[in-house]
């Protein structure tokens, strides 16, 4: 059976990260304990999801001319990514992302896109190829809003499915939500696109439905420990997360994405990817980083998946 295709247009970051005790408030310094710097961004993250879950996988990213980006490239090929169509400024540096997570996992991260603010509707058209040829496009929206919009315009008319997780939070326009298979947002993200405060698993129902009547016909609702929400055309229904004990947070909703997409890739119904991506984003939240945290495929036995 041949594999189907994704591409994913996204974001390329390097990550320092510092684990503390507890989060700072505004105007607060802590005293912080371990440091290290990690490869990240959330396209990458979702790329290198995808990859060792099975997915084939092309990156369409933008780096800066330096260290952390050629560096970052080198992980990808090791992770069997084609990147072909990751793009170099030479004028802007690498994306690097801040983030600093507490002894609970949870974290808040601070982002300078760099070159990932200049990939361009002209360099998805050098990718124009390879998009029009896959089965599913993910984005997410550490790039410009003009590209995303772009890039699924261009794949809705070669019946590529679009998947879009809608972070970091921000206004989506109707044509954009029309353009969408599957939109995939967490609680703060649902919140914003539904004027709706999700709280538990009614709220989220009221915010999909809202959404949904938006133009984008499924709606995934990732509520962290809670699970996730689907609401599938006009049907809803609630997949509970995996109980675990949580470390790191930081790459859980690009795991949950990117096993999303194998998922759908696979021939799996919408309820089963979900369940598969609630799996991967529970065993990715019990490890410290982001892509060191993300499991391969041979870590998903769960008999259901059969895999």
């Amino acid at each position: 059976m041949e594999t189907k295709k994704i591409v994913v247009i996204g974001s390329c970051n390097t990550d320092m990260v510092v684990k503390t005790n507890r989060l700072p408030i505004p105007g607060e310094t802590v005293l912080g304990g371990a440091f290290m710097i990690n490869p990240g961004g959330k396209g990458a993250n979702q790329a290198v999801a995808i990859a060792r879950l099975g997915g084939n996988v092309t990156f369409i990213s933008k780096t800066g001319n330096d260290l952390f980006g050629k560096q970052s490239i080198e992980r990808y090929k090791e992770e069997r990514i084609n990147t072909d169509f990751i793009f170099s400024d030479k004028d802007l540096p690498s994306g690097v992302a801040l983030i600093t997570v507490d002894t609970h996992g949870e974290n808040c991260i601070v982002v300078a896109s760099g070159a990932n603010g200049s990939l361009s509707p002209h360099d998805i058209d050098q990718a124009k190829q390879v998009i029009e040829s896959a089965d599913i496009l993910l984005m997410q929206l550490e790039i410009p809003m003009e590209t995303v919009e772009y890039a699924a315009k261009l794949a809705l008319k070669n019946n590529t499915k679009v998947i879009l997780n809608p972070a970091p939070a921000a206004f989506l326009s109707r044509e954009l939500l029309s353009y969408l298979h599957v939109v995939v947002p967490n609680k703060t993200e649902a919140e914003m696109l539904s004027g709706i405060k999700v709280t538990g698993w009614e709220t989220a129902k009221q915010a999909a439905e809202i959404i949904s009547k938006k133009g984008v016909k499924n709606v995934i609702i990732t509520l962290g420990s809670k699970g996730a929400l689907i609401k599938e055309g006009d049907h809803f229904m609630q997949i509970p997360a995996e109980e675990v004990n949580a470390v790191d947070t930081t790459a859980a909703g690009d795991t949950f994405c990117g096993a999303l997409c194998v998922g759908i890739a696979e021939g799996l119904p919408l309820k089963e990817a979900v369940k598969m991506a609630n799996k991967a984003s529970a065993l990715t939240v019990t490890r410290p980083g982001a892509q060191s945290a993300i499991p391969y495929r041979k870590e998903l036995v769960i008999e259901e998946f059969k895999l």
